[in-house]
């Protein structure tokens, strides 16, 4: 039986109207897509770079680093615009952000593109068939503790991944499946095993793959030789464990994730298993930059671009009212929700 979010079955948003509210706010600005990115790449990596120079655990290394994770965090973050770009836009952009954010992080775009809309198929999303899905709500506390856990790890592993394994698995066909099906997307539900054809679907993946690993080999080859310092790699992982671990943090309080027996949800649940974290002004955008705090809004207009996204929801919310299905999609505060989700959770044990 399906879980419903909503109490009252019969009510149904209507989306079409919302698309009439919001149908100006779709064309993107690239001036603000390349200076915010640009901007907050340059910030990122030249505080990382500082935390190379100044004393270790300093005060200064701890305020360059915090510096560095934060950006660099909306910096990566770009990767889900990314994923929502239309076929043959922005492909230098692309191609620019895998070589200041993908690469260097490991993260090529490959790993998201096509998985993550796969997330926004009606008949995929919160089904087994969506990687980008767990009922947290339902399976305890345990899984949301070992879920933030395992981030930290997530470095290390996609690091042997594409320096060790890819270029093993070229002479070894199990090998090559095993990466492809567990090993080459950026999920939250580990049992989700990725089609060959999700793959296919992105242009010069395989490039991508030797690229990164192309990438990781340099950084060990620069720190033997003695080029780079050999804390350059434990701060290099730190720096990505923590800006895996904050969209771990970011991505739980994305949804409600109430869709115990992964039944398919009809529009309206959705968007009501979605949330929209208003919070505060300043510090919400350092936790879910690029548009993320408006979840719900994004799932409801997925090809709205992420500087549009404050602006629609302000129209559709005041168009439906404060007592509206829509406004349930709203929350205050990182805390309140990842506390809401918890006690949920704790309810199930």
């Amino acid at each position: 039986m399906k879980i419903l979010i909503r109490e009252d079955a019969k009510q149904e948003f209507s989306i079409a109207h919302a698309r009439e509210l919001v149908r100006d706010l779709y064309r993107p600005n690239p001036w603000i897509y390349w200076s915010d990115f640009l901007g907050s790449a340059l910030l990122g990596w030249g505080a990382f770079a500082r935390t190379l120079m100044v004393p270790t655990f300093s005060f200064r290394q701890g305020f360059c680093f915090l510096l560095a994770v934060l950006a660099i965090y909306r910096a990566a973050l770009f990767i889900h615009e990314i994923a929502h770009f239309k076929n043959g836009t922005f492909l230098i952009f692309k191609k620019v952000w895998n070589l200041i954010c993908g690469f260097p992080l490991l993260i090529p775009t490959f790993l998201y593109q096509s998985v993550h809309f796969d997330h926004h198929k009606q008949n995929f999303y919160g089904t087994v068939k969506d990687g980008e899905y767990f009922p947290f709500a339902s399976r305890g506390r345990g899984l949301i503790l070992l879920y933030i856990g395992f981030s930290l790890f997530i470095p290390l592993i996609f690091f042997f991944r594409f320096v060790v394994l890819t270029p093993l698995s070229y002479f070894n066909t199990g090998l090559r499946k095993f990466l492809i099906q567990k090993m080459s997307s950026l999920n939250i539900d580990l049992s989700y095993q990725r089609p060959q054809s999700s793959l296919n679907r992105n242009e010069g993946w395989k490039l991508q793959e030797v690229l990164t690993g192309i990438y990781g080999m340099s950084f060990i080859i620069l720190i033997l030789l003695k080029i780079m310092p050999a804390k350059a790699f434990f701060m290099w992982y730190c720096l990505v464990a923590s800006v895996f671990m904050v969209n771990s943090i970011r991505t739980l309080v994305a949804h409600h994730y109430e869709n115990a027996e992964g039944s398919e949800l009809s529009f309206t649940d959705q968007m009501l298993d979605s949330i929209n974290n208003l919070g505060n002004r300043w510090t919400t955008p350092l936790w879910a930059p690029v548009g993320l705090r408006f979840h719900a809004t994004h799932h409801l207009f997925p090809d709205l671009p992420y500087h549009a996204l404050g602006e629609a929801h302000s129209r559709i919310l005041e168009n439906q009212g404060k007592d509206s299905l829509y406004s349930q999609t709203v929350q205050y505060g990182l805390w309140r929700s990842l506390i809401k989700l918890w006690m949920h959770a704790g309810k199930r044990n």
